[in-house]
């Protein structure tokens, strides 16, 4: 008997209609015209075709950064991330089967503890915007008080995430300015605005506009709040790691350690905290212990302050987290090592330096700020933003951030402007191509 009718008859209906016959005929539509169907390579054919009208980084060289970067990623990488105890892997709730996974996440953590120069690091964020939310949530429980200092030059999307997660707790976002001329943290102004009511400060190392900003170092001398800072983890390749300068809590974006850029996600937010402060950190926590026989297990750890658990009065209601991406920024750290980092860091940097003197030797294009930077700067353009940034794409190229376009008009001080982003993926006849086009702009 035919397996489908011998099914029907079972459930007492005579056609596959029956069984939606409770939703209203008014709602119903006649079919989807998704044509016939076809076998798998002529399917695979059809799907290059479509995926042809995309342009990726291999078709036109990409300088924007602003957040998500790309980066080498050795295949190594792929191939620990990739395996099926991994790749298909979901909440470690049961230690005795999922100690591959376990440690692979506290090894993840680990690492993210000594880049930062922090006691302990998290499983993971969504991203570093929700972890700056997070910090500030946590800053509010570790001392009560309601103002967050953060700064004026912070990207948008940032400030709106911030928002979102502090309007529960009524906390009041305070902006403090920056040096127009070197775009590093006014600090006088900064030391003026923190008070009694002050719960935290937030300060980027590098900052937005990939300036390197020594005045960071200062900030934890200013008085009794949770020092919040957030960072590029490659630039701690070569710059001071913030647990060397006072701070509280660490952020950032962990998609450059070695997660490909797919589209802008998904990411991964870095968190790492003092070791006084763990008990009211969010996310999930992974730690090694022993088993019965007394071998090394690893064991999520502190569960008390998760959901599952304690419900609404855990610390935050980050559930699934990137485990997949931590696992992914495990293998590439461990893959690069401490001198590979360095090497890294340093490439990065130089290749940034070398392109900004290039577009700013160039009639009309000045240098926004007079400071060092890492890998990212702002070059103030002869031009409006949209015009250059469509011509550039003309020219097989995409260029920089649009620093007004792109961000509800959020630096009208700096006019028309470009952020662009150089990493060790940018050739010499890349970064050729894009001065040359920038030449080219009338």
């Amino acid at each position: 008997m035919d397996d489908e009718k011998e099914m029907m008859d079972f459930l007492g209906i005579k056609s596959i209609e029956e069984l939606f016959s409770d939703i209203p005929e008014s709602v119903k539509i006649g079919g989807l015209d998704i044509g016939d169907g076809i076998d798998e390579h002529s399917l695979r054919i059809k799907a290059r075709e479509i995926l042809s009208k995309n342009k990726t980084s291999f078709d036109m060289p990409i300088f924007l950064g602003a957040g998500v970067y790309q980066h080498y990623i050795p295949s190594g990488v792929f191939s620990v991330a990739s395996r099926s105890e991994f790749y298909t892997a979901y909440t470690p709730y049961q230690p005795e089967i999922s100690q591959g996974m376990l440690q692979t996440l506290f090894e993840y953590q680990s690492y993210i503890a000594e880049l930062t120069g922090m006691d302990v690091a998290n499983a993971s964020m969504y991203d570093y915007a929700t972890a700056l939310g997070e910090a500030a949530r946590m800053a509010n429980a570790i001392n009560g008080k309601n103002e967050i200092l953060i700064p004026k030059n912070l990207q948008w999307e940032k400030k709106s995430v911030l928002r979102n997660y502090v309007k529960g707790l009524d906390m009041k976002i305070i902006e403090y300015p920056y040096d127009s001329k070197t775009g590093k943290i006014n600090i006088e102004e900064l030391k003026r605005l923190i008070n009694e009511k002050t719960a935290a400060v937030y300060a980027e190392n590098p900052n937005f506009f990939g300036v390197i900003d020594e005045n960071v170092l200062k900030i934890r001398e200013f008085g009794n709040f949770v020092f919040i800072v957030g960072i590029n983890p490659i630039s701690l390749g070569l710059l001071k790691p913030p647990g060397d300068y006072g701070a509280d809590i660490v952020i950032g974006e962990g998609q450059i350690l070695g997660n490909p850029i797919n589209f802008g996600g998904p990411l991964l937010g870095i968190f790492a905290t003092k070791m006084e402060h763990v008990r009211k950190m969010p996310g999930r926590l992974i730690g090694m212990s022993k088993d019965r026989d007394g071998k090394r297990a690893f064991v999520m750890t502190l569960q008390t302050r998760e959901q599952h658990i304690r419900r609404a009065k855990a610390t935050s209601n980050i559930c699934s987290n990137e485990a997949l991406c931590a696992v992914f920024s495990a293998a590439y750290l461990s893959f690069l090592g401490k001198s590979g980092l360095k090497k890294l860091a340093e490439i990065n940097m130089g290749r940034a330096e070398e392109t900004r003197k290039m577009i700013c030797s160039i009639r009309g294009y000045t240098n926004a700020h007079d400071s060092l930077h890492f890998n990212e700067f702002v070059v103030k353009l002869p031009f409006e933003e949209i015009k250059v940034h469509r011509f550039l794409l003309s020219k097989g190229i995409h260029g920089g951030y649009l620093m007004n376009t792109w961000s509800n008009n959020s630096f009208p001080e700096l006019g028309n402007a470009m952020l662009l982003n150089v990493t060790e993926v940018h050739t010499d006849s890349d970064i050729k191509r894009l001065v040359d086009a920038l030449k080219e702009v009338k």
